[in-house]
């Protein structure tokens, strides 16, 4: 996909608006998602903080099943820091 999105701006013509440090900025949400399932293992959280880092981490594999790596970078970056990672 992100192939296809570099194609369509250079096609374009809007490459020169397009901002690398955003695109730098994004991790690979299946590497994420292994820090998440790891800190989930090793976590020692209350059953409120559990319930919410659940709901985080289902948030988060939606949206990296929907290919969209900053939003479940995001989910996931909010369950690991909630995890105290």
């Amino acid at each position: 996909m992100n192939k296809l999105l570099l194609a369509a701006a250079l096609a374009g013509g809007i490459f020169m608006s397009f901002s690398p440090a955003f695109a730098a900025a994004v991790t690979p949400c299946e590497d994420m998602l292994k820090d998440v399932q790891s800190a989930a293992a090793s976590a020692k959280l209350k059953a409120a903080d559990r319930a919410t880092f659940a709901d985080l981490q289902m948030k988060g594999t939606e949206r990296c099943k929907a290919d969209d790596d900053a939003g479940a970078d995001k989910f996931f970056a909010d369950a690991l820091k909630l995890a105290g990672k």
